[in-house]
């Protein structure tokens, strides 16, 4: 399915892991063929720590429940199993979770990074281990003169940009955030308002201080990862979390019946249709 919003869809944020991956590759893949011969995009993960917080760890769950339908090669109904009952499989997360984030380098053995594209996700933005290593990697690229693009697509958390907050002006204190510091200039900051009702923008991404900047397509970033995702599965009749502002709720639910994803009473058309 497309996505219904004009910009960002706030309901996103309940897959962000998936979307997260899907946003970097393609985002790496938008400014590979932009950038000078002697630059490379490449993609890097690295280990994240979740937050210790019950109510915030819960927003990515360790263990995950998989129901098997009829026809599915794991027997749901064993004999042994009371009348009536049925089995689940748990798949529990073994490994570390992990999250990429893109490096501009320069091509050869000394592979120097120019520049690093951030795409934040909650490890970074709440409170915790997570948010500090984070904290630690902004401090280590300004003493390394390398160029920092964070990009903040989540209302949830607290903003976490190399910006500091009382700075940024009210205006540009958006439901979104896009900030960049140039190497080069260490204690400037160039930031875009992002917000929840418009277009996300197209953002100048710095190179080396005399190359030309290379553009990131925001929204046609977002726009990619909702058709590939197939987020057809989520349920737009329910307010996303976190919830909007009052307002802002009022606007989404008029967006999503002119797209025809809710009726007057908070259905879909779709199943009114089935219904009648």
């Amino acid at each position: 399915m497309s996505n219904p919003f004009p910009g960002m869809d706030p309901y996103l944020e309940q897959h962000w892991r998936d979307v997260h991956h899907r946003l970097i590759t393609y985002a790496s893949d938008q400014l590979q063929p932009q950038l000078p011969q002697d630059l490379l995009a490449r993609v890097e993960e690295r280990v994240v720590v979740e937050p210790t917080d019950d109510d915030e760890r819960s927003v990515y769950p360790d263990v995950r429940i998989v129901e098997h339908g009829a026809g599915a090669a794991v027997a749901t109904r064993p004999q042994a199993a009371a009348a009536g009952s049925t089995s689940i499989i748990i798949h529990a997360d073994d490994e570390p979770a992990t999250e990429g984030f893109i490096e501009i380098v320069e091509a050869g053995s000394a592979r120097r990074v120019v520049t690093v594209l951030e795409i934040l996700s909650l490890t970074n933005k709440l409170a915790g281990e997570g948010r500090e290593i984070y904290r630690r990697k902004q401090r280590e690229l300004k003493a390394g003169r390398v160029t920092l693009v964070e990009i903040d697509l989540l209302r949830a958390g607290r903003r976490t940009m190399t910006v500091p907050t009382h700075k940024v002006p009210q205006a540009y204190r958006t439901a979104y955030q896009v900030c960049v510091r140039r190497g080069w200039r260490a204690d400037e900051f160039e930031v875009y308002p992002v917000p929840l009702r418009e277009r996300l923008p197209d953002v100048r991404v710095p190179l080396r201080e005399t190359d030309s900047h290379v553009v990131l397509k925001l929204q046609e970033l977002i726009d990619r990862a909702h058709q590939n995702g197939r987020y057809e599965t989520t349920d737009y009749r329910v307010a996303p979390v976190p919830p909007l502002r009052k307002a802002d709720a009022a606007w989404a639910v008029e967006v999503l019946r002119r797209a025809g994803m809710r009726d007057e009473g908070g259905q879909r058309v779709g199943e009114l249709k089935a219904e009648s």
